[in-house]
This record gives structure tokens, C-alpha cells and sequence, in this order.
């Protein structure tokens, strides 16, 4: 093998390297398609808290105290969080002691939420943790007081799909909360993230008021957005007074042994052994 041809394969494969990382490592799978996302996420579920590096002193002081600042006036807030991974947010409210709401949470990576669900557990059915995608939420419109989505956004195959749907089950009067990346990192995700500017006319296009996008994180922005209106707050409605049967539609879901049974069709939902709803999963009998 001349020098020639060893520099062509060294380049080639040097190359084929760059770009493995840049699609797998850099961009999380994005551009090859919701599996790989879902791959790679499962596959960094068990490392997932110390990779970001967590710490509850952080979450309570950026992330926690923010939020409860802004709904002093809701008293035990209903609250939906998408793409919730191994729980975050959730656990930063419940560990508020003037928190007095309920959590609905839920992800499309399966071993993110098994990593939830240890750390929920000890708060019962004041969480509850759902296997599902974002881009059809199955809950009626206006039905939760506060709606998040935290630093996976520009992971979701249709963003704007899916900040509609946030808005759409976010009520009159309601708080949505959202993370815009920024950076180099940003700019190396063309057609998967916005300029802050652009998040915030898109925001405004839905229908939301009082739009902030403020400092947070290095990579990230946060996103304060109202929903006008003045209907009363959700309060600490139970799951089952809120989740849509994935089948029928009805809001008659019911626990059962072993899962959750709609009374409208007899469709069942499984559950895990861990507690996490497999909402994507459903039979008929």
C-alpha cells in the first residue's frame, strides 16, 4: 500500500469518525430519526444524573424556587412534565415544602423513567409516571396548571407539533415553562433549534402572553409563558380524572390488577413492575 492510498484511508476513515460523532455523540441521534434517540437515551439512562451533574441545592435555587414563585397564587398546582427523563423536575417540586400539587411526568425513553421511578416512589400517586410520546398528549384541553418541557425540545422529531399540543393542555391562566438551547451547540443543530427571538414569536403565535426568555444555563435559556384567561386552577386532580383512554378516547380509565382498564371500551393499559404506566402499550379485549 503506497502512502497515497494509507492518507485516502486515514482520511476516509478519519471522516466516517467525525461524522458517527457528530450524528450519535454531538447531536444525541437527532438526525437519524426517534429510535436512535430513544436508543441512546436508554443507553445513558443509568448515568444520565451524573453525566448532567445534578445536585438538589442547584435545582431547588434555579429551578425549583423559579417556578413556585410564579404560582403562589395556585395553592396545589396541577402539573405536566414532558420529556421528564429520570425526573427532574418533578422531584425538585415535590421536595418544596409548599408544593401541594401532583406531577404527571412522562418520556419515551423506558429506562429514563425506570430511573424516575425510584426517586418518585416515595411521593405515591402524587406522581405518576407515563411511557408516551409528546406529540399527542391525551388529556382534554386546559387541563393542567403548569406545563414544562426541559432541555429536550430540539430532541422531539416536530417541535412546533408538539409546543402546540403543551399549550393546548395548559389552561386559561396557565404557566408554561420551556428551555431553548443556545451556543455552539445550538448552531451545530440546524433545523432542530431556534434563535430565542424566534421561540418567542412562536410562543406569542400560539396564543401565550407575558413571553420571558431569561438566563439560566450555559447551553440553555428559560421560557416564561402565560395562557390568557382566568379559569380556576386544576388543583391535584387524580390521573384517572384527567387520562384519555388511549383506545376510545373516554376519560375512563380506572386502576385495575396489574394495570389501568377503560370502563367506556375495556381497553387495558399495562404497568411495570417499577410503577411506570406503559401508556404507549394497550390491548382490547
Amino acid at each position: 500500500m503506497t502512502w497515497g492510498i494509507l492518507a485516502a484511508v486515514i482520511g476516509a476513515v478519519t471522516l466516517v469518525a467525525a461524522l458517527l460523532w457528530y450524528l450519535v455523540i454531538k447531536t444525541e441521534g437527532i438526525y437519524l430519526g426517534r429510535r436512535a434517540v430513544i436508543w441512546l437515551y436508554d443507553v445513558y439512562a443509568g448515568r444520565y444524573d451524573d453525566i448532567k451533574q445534578y445536585d438538589p441545592i442547584t435545582e431547588d435555587y434555579f429551578l425549583a424556587r423559579p417556578i413556585m414563585q410564579r404560582l403562589t397564587h395556585v395553592r396545589a398546582p396541577l402539573v405536566l412534565d414532558v420529556a421528564t427523563g429520570t425526573g427532574r423536575l418533578p422531584l425538585a417540586l415535590l421536595e418544596q415544602p409548599d408544593f401541594q400539587g401532583r406531577i404527571v411526568a412522562l418520556d419515551l425513553s423506558r429506562k429514563m423513567l425506570a430511573g424516575a421511578a425510584p426517586k418518585l416512589a416515595p411521593y405515591g400517586n402524587r406522581a405518576s409516571l407515563l411511557h408516551l410520546p409528546a406529540e399527542r398528549l391525551p388529556f382534554p384541553n386546559g387541563t393542567f396548571d403548569l406545563v414544562t418541557c426541559l432541555e429536550a425540545l430540539e430532541f422531539m422529531m416536530d417541535p412546533r407539533a408538539v409546543l402546540r399540543e403543551l399549550v393546548r393542555v395548559l389552561r386559561p391562566g396557565g404557566l408554561l415553562v420551556l428551555t431553548n438551547r443556545q451556543g455552539l451547540d445550538a448552531k451545530l443543530m440546524p433545523g432542530r433549534t431556534f434563535t430565542h427571538d424566534t421561540l418567542k414569536d412562536l410562543l406569542k403565535d400560539l396564543g401565550l402572553t407575558r413571553v420571558e426568555i431569561d438566563l439560566w444555563q450555559v447551553d440553555y435559556r428559560i421560557a416564561w409563558a402565560e395562557k390568557p384567561g382566568t379559569l380556576p386552577p386544576a388543583g391535584p386532580l387524580a390521573l384517572e380524572e384527567i387520562w384519555c383512554c388511549p383506545s376510545c378516547g373516554a376519560i375512563e380509565m380506572i386502576p385495575v390488577g396489574g394495570g389501568w382498564r377503560c370502563l367506556s371500551c375495556e381497553a387495558r393499559v399495562p404497568v411495570g413492575d417499577d410503577g411506570v404506566i406503559e401508556a404507549e402499550r394497550f390491548s382490547k379485549n
